[in-house]
């Protein structure tokens, strides 16, 4: 957590708070969130005066565009932004502070501290880590069946855990990856290579079903998530297997089963998603 969809509402919430605003001055609390430059102080200079012209996402990844600059973030497990009139108390594991020419500040909160942030020329976030080797954007216009098929299709790897590898399909994490694959009837230990070209139809089509409805929801607030004004999420409401063991399926009645894959819980219903056992393609 976050995945694609909380990290969307993110980003939308804040086009909505902060675009357009400027820097003054930037405080920099914990030295480890800044990436790069190596340095906060020097990450807190070059910041100083910029504008922000829009947010946009690419993957679970946060992109300010600024003057002449880019700021990449990453949420990680619990990092949430919020913006604050400047005299109202910080709250703890409050680690980045973005001090605004009007009086508020945009406040970066960690409480696992596992949040990162990058400075970029324009372009150049893109052919560097952390966005260099991010897969298919599955709600982007490129996200087409063959490209989709080219990424899954001729793999012998299970499916679940495909759908996980950001360098195939970014943004996708757990929830949404068994959400998709209960929408498409397929077991998450299914081979990839075993799908039918039927089978991968469904897929892609669950896949950017789920993600659409699930922004349309505002996320899923699963633990700690909130958007940028402090909202919660609902699409958990609409949860078909996620976080549902031993509860009954909503379309069969049979209880929904757990296992790991990949060292990652899995939800699924054996009724919906039997583990066919097919002839691999060739």
């Amino acid at each position: 957590m976050p995945e694609l969809p909380e990290v969307e509402t993110v980003v939308q919430t804040l086009n909505k708070l902060v675009k357009g605003k400027n820097i003054n001055e930037v405080s920099v609390h914990l030295a480890r969130i800044i990436q790069r430059p190596s340095d906060p102080d020097e990450f807190c200079a070059i910041l100083r005066g910029r504008s922000i012209h829009n947010i946009e996402r690419r993957g679970k990844f946060i992109r300010f565009l600024l003057d002449g600059l880019v700021l990449v973030s990453h949420l990680r497990m619990e990092g949430r932004y919020g913006l604050y009139q400047s005299d109202e108390p910080v709250e703890k594991h409050t680690h980045v502070i973005f001090h605004f020419d009007d009086g508020t500040e945009l406040r970066y909160k960690d409480v696992r501290q596992f949040g990162t942030m990058h400075l970029f020329s324009p372009g150049e976030e893109f052919v560097q880590p952390p966005l260099h080797k991010l897969g298919l954007e599955p709600l982007g216009p490129e996200f087409t069946f063959e490209a989709f098929r080219e990424q899954i299709s001729p793999r012998s790897t299970k499916i679940k855990p495909l759908l996980l590898n950001q360098e195939r399909i970014a943004g996708i994490g757990n929830i949404y990856a068994d959400e998709a694959l209960f929408r498409a009837g397929i077991h998450p230990e299914r081979t990839a290579d075993s799908l039918t070209r039927k089978e991968l139809l469904r897929l892609h089509e669950a896949i950017i079903e789920t993600l659409q409805e699930a922004v349309s929801a505002g996320g899923s607030s699963i633990k700690s998530y909130v958007n940028g004004q402090g909202e919660m999420g609902m699409f958990q409401q609409s949860l078909n297997v996620y976080g549902r063991k031993d509860m009954p399926c909503n379309e069969c009645g049979q209880l929904v089963a757990k296992t790991v894959l990949g060292g990652r819980g899995t939800h699924y219903c054996p009724s919906c998603q039997p583990l066919k056992r097919r002839k691999v393609r060739r």
